[in-house]
């Protein structure tokens, strides 16, 4: 048994030299037309800035859903965090996925309660001691800026402070990795502006951040690493790279 999980340490460690997020030669066909993804190799190393853009059907949706573990790979592996997703049974995803915060284009927030209980909600889902939800929440929403706003209704709030409730929410249980889909999508430039600075923050004190965008001003100002996807595959990686026109 000793034996046994020195090897499997040994193979995570082996795992994680590739990157916290590594995927292997993965493939991804749906039923129908031409598969999502083709054959796509991609390592993205502890504590990165990485942007991942490309066109509407480029992959990038099916690229997040395979890191979520909501799809398996119809080829190849994907490795999270040293799991081979594909040996993950059902019901160790929801532990697995407690390290991972995702922030989505459109809030996906609670309407029927406030903003302290939409924050407290991602605690309590880890079964978090109540007496650690009531200083957690507070701490974290003065992270994003919305100390005073913890009675507030969500459809009381803007666009841009609706974001940050939801960032508030995925970054609670203090995750390695921040998955950002289109944070920018619904909010004005100032706000989207503000929030890209705020994932700036979280990525400094150490969190990985992959952000899927279409923001070619936030990407080309930022000066990044940049992957950029084309028809299910990665057509460039750059560092310090920009948003490149598809023909």
């Amino acid at each position: 048994m000793a034996n046994k999980e020195l090897l499997r340490r040994k193979r995570e460690q082996l795992i994680e030299e590739h990157g916290v997020i590594y995927l292997d030669n993965v493939s991804k066909a749906y039923s129908t037309g031409s598969p999502a993804l083709n054959n796509v190799s991609l390592s993205i190393g502890r504590g990165e800035f990485v942007f991942i853009v490309g066109e509407t059907g480029s992959g990038k949706s099916t690229l997040i859903k395979l890191l979520l573990r909501e799809l398996k790979a119809t080829s190849g592996s994907v490795y999270v965090m040293g799991n081979d997703l594909s040996r993950l049974k059902h019901g160790q995803v929801p532990r697995f996925r407690r390290n991972i915060g995702v922030v989505f284009q459109d809030f996906r927030l609670l309407t029927d309660r406030n903003v302290y209980e939409n924050v407290a909600f991602a605690q309590r889902i880890v079964e978090t001691p109540p007496s650690e939800i009531r200083r957690n929440v507070p701490t974290i929403l003065a992270t994003v800026g919305l100390a005073g706003k913890y009675k507030a209704k969500t459809s009381e709030l803007s666009g841009g402070e609706q974001q940050r409730v939801a960032m508030a929410r995925a970054l609670i249980n203090n995750p390695s990795i921040l998955l950002a889909d289109e944070p920018t999508g619904n909010l004005d430039p100032r706000n989207s502006w503000e929030i890209m600075r705020l994932l700036e923050e979280i990525n400094e004190s150490g969190t990985t951040v992959v952000v899927v965008t279409h923001n070619r001003e936030i990407v080309n100002a930022m000066k990044k690493r940049v992957v950029t996807m084309k028809k299910g595959v990665i057509v460039s990686d750059e560092e310090g790279g920009e948003y490149i026109d598809e023909d």
